[in-house]
């Protein structure tokens, strides 16, 4: 297992800080393949809420290589998806779910969002109740250049959500993102409106971990850790959360005091 440079607290969350993105996505790889091992020694099943974008890539691919995960026992949720979109879209997060891990490891189930429903309220309706049906032991993030959790981003962010999974409207800095990032050509072809999962929900997984490696996501990193707890910076609620660890590289933590 490869040691982190950096581990550190900030309020309730502990921070591990890795000399590259490889090293911390090769860590948190056998980190989590640990704690699925020893869940399956004491009960049937596991639930897993996944995340998507380049943050997880190498993290996925380590994870799913290291084997020793009887993935026939994982059931599998995500995070959030575009509305609008069908499942076969490049940039959707069912078929890059689909392709990076369903069809590597083939879990027990795997529920995805239907960003393609003809009927969204429904849908949030749909995905709530299964999650409701089966609370999540890990849930795998990633943080957004605006600070985000799954799709909550700043101005529609809520620690006190009364809703599991709802429908928003996405901030510019975030359509923005998905264009630098590759996943659409040009802004104008950037759903305006998504799915996701909610900040209470995710915090009620029994542990989580956040990727947040690169140089673009350090103005984010710093305003999670050095800024107030607001919902200006959503990511900022995990800081309450001990069963949370947010990884980073010495890129994402460059700005750091």
């Amino acid at each position: 297992m490869l040691a982190a440079t950096k581990c550190f607290r900030v309020d309730k969350l502990t921070v591990q800080i890795y000399n590259t993105e490889a090293d911390m996505a090769q860590d948190v790889a056998e980190i989590t393949q640990q704690y699925l091992q020893q869940l399956l020694q004491q009960q049937e099943s596991a639930a897993i809420l996944l995340a998507t974008g380049n943050s997880q890539l190498k993290f996925l691919d380590a994870l799913i290589a290291l084997g020793g995960i009887d993935w026939s026992r994982i059931i599998l949720f995500h995070l959030d998806e575009y509305l609008g979109i069908s499942g076969d879209h490049s940039a959707s997060f069912r078929r890059y779910l689909r392709e990076r891990v369903e069809q590597r490891v083939h879990p027990q189930q795997f529920h995805y969002i239907e960003g393609d429903t003809l009927q969204p309220l429904a849908e949030c309706d749909r995905y709530t109740k299964l999650l409701e049906a089966q609370p999540i032991d890990l849930c795998c993030l990633g943080v957004g250049e605006n600070g985000h959790l799954a799709f909550n981003d700043p101005y529609v962010a809520d620690f006190q959500d009364p809703y599991k999974v709802k429908i928003v409207k996405l901030d510019s800095v975030n359509r923005k993102q998905q264009v630098n990032t590759g996943h659409f050509p040009n802004l104008e072809s950037v759903p305006q409106y998504a799915f996701t999962v909610t900040l209470p929900l995710i915090c009620a997984a029994k542990k989580i971990i956040c990727l947040a490696p690169e140089k673009r996501k350090a103005n984010a990193v710093k305003d999670i850790l050095q800024g107030s707890i607001n919902t200006k910076f959503p990511a900022s609620i995990l800081r309450k959360q001990a069963q949370a660890t947010l990884f980073l590289d010495t890129n994402s933590a460059s700005l750091l005091t």
